[in-house]
């Protein structure tokens, strides 16, 4: 779960970073009421959305008066920011956050991710901050700093200041860092964190460290033990599809194809979906219907993979352990009788309760596709895709 910049700070404030005042606006008039409440010539007003690029891409802007504030928030607000990490769909911007601006003299940049490769948590700095990580990787890759940190004992402060000497900070300014770097790795590790970012970590011209930008995402198998944290969730801001799967318990990422997948369990799910370009299609979405699936919910998955419009087949694929093949079997025959199904739709079943399964599938008397191999049942399906769009390709050109 991703949150915004203003709820990331007041939580790393919370953990002793140092961050610049600033307030929360839902409306022009009120960004410009924000400015006028932080005192000051100059401003800083940005778009909370959930993504990066923001500033190149309008989303942050430099005011000298509340005129200026309110002209800025007017453009903004109602309106989609599209960034390279937004896709062309964009995300709405429905609030603001206004921030003092401050002299910077330098850029730092700062992250803290989970390394699989060595199952701990790995500080990751650069003293070309101001630019986005794979940039920094690609042309400055020797000014990036990494540094492994020890579960068992933590982030401790002769490593943090380590890393603050390989940045090149002043004397003055290490221990102000230490506090930084233990602030985040304290909020990463107690919060259950995903990644803590702060692009750009600044060194102001009165010598202070300040979070001028920051970023953090969390463990949603983990939110159950901070209620806090589940409360910073917008939903304006996720995948509607996405967000209409958590809410049903189903696990569900949404890609750009054209052939929907319902599948239980992980593994197979993601084979499935390599299955699928193997044959020569694009899966639609990424879909877990978990280990216990009723018939009702399977219904549920198929509700959810048709309010895709991409959406032009559809690949049933179950392998029954916990799961039954006549549970499944009964939540596909139970979807094509309420749903106005009419694209083809395919179904691999095998395990638990497997042949009654097939007999339900074929007693329904309803169209559907059956396989038995998996590779059977994506080329069926990347088939029975290609068949339909030639077939709608002839209508038109009779048309």
């Amino acid at each position: 779960m991703d949150i915004h910049e203003y709820q990331a700070k007041e939580i790393l404030a919370n953990f002793g970073v140092d961050v610049p005042p600033g307030g929360l606006a839902y409306s022009p008039e009120q960004a410009a009421y924000r400015a006028r409440e932080l005192g000051g010539d100059k401003w800083i007003v940005k778009a909370q959305v959930h993504a990066g690029g923001r500033g190149k891409a309008g989303g942050v802007k430099l005011c000298d008066s509340e005129n200026d504030m309110y002209e800025a928030c007017d453009a903004m607000f109602g309106r989609k920011l599209v960034t390279h990490q937004t896709g062309p769909e964009g995300k709405g911007i429905y609030r603001v956050y206004v921030e003092s601006a401050v002299q910077i003299d330098r850029e730092i940049y700062l992250g803290f991710v989970l390394d699989r490769s060595s199952q701990r948590v790995m500080i990751v700095a650069s003293s070309e901050g101001g630019m986005e990580i794979e940039e920094i990787s690609e042309q400055r890759p020797d000014s990036i700093v990494r540094s492994i940190v020890e579960p068992a004992v933590g982030l401790q402060e002769f490593q943090a200041r380590e890393i603050a000497f390989k940045l090149g900070l002043e004397a003055g300014l290490v221990q102000h860092m230490v506090r930084t770097l233990q602030g985040c790795y304290a909020a990463f590790s107690e919060l259950d964190a995903t990644m803590v970012e702060i692009n750009p970590l600044v060194i102001t011209g009165d010598n202070r460290v300040l979070a001028l930008d920051a970023k953090m995402s969390f463990d949603d198998n983990a939110l159950f033990r901070h209620p806090q944290i589940a409360e910073l969730r917008d939903k304006s801001q996720e995948d509607p599809r996405e967000s209409r799967a958590a809410d049903r318990g189903l696990s569900y990422v949404g890609l750009d194809g054209n052939i929907g997948c319902i599948v239980n369990g992980a593994g197979l799910a993601m084979a499935t979906m390599d299955t699928i370009k193997l044959a020569g299609g694009e899966p639609a979405n990424f879909l877990d219907i978990g280990g216990g699936a009723s018939p009702e919910r399977v219904a549920k998955a198929f509700r959810l993979v048709l309010s895709d419009q991409n959406v032009q087949a559809i690949l049933v694929n179950i392998f029954a352990g916990i799961n039954r093949c006549d549970w499944v079997a009964e939540g596909v025959v139970l979807a094509l009788k309420e749903l106005d199904i009419d694209i083809p739709v395919v179904v691999r079943l095998a395990g638990t309760n497997v042949e009654e399964g097939q007999k339900i599938l074929a007693q329904s008397g309803l169209p559907i596709i059956r396989a038995t191999t998996l590779m059977e049942a994506a080329e069926r399906a990347v088939g029975a895709w290609q068949n339909d769009l030639t077939q709608a390709t002839r209508m038109m050109a009779l048309k």
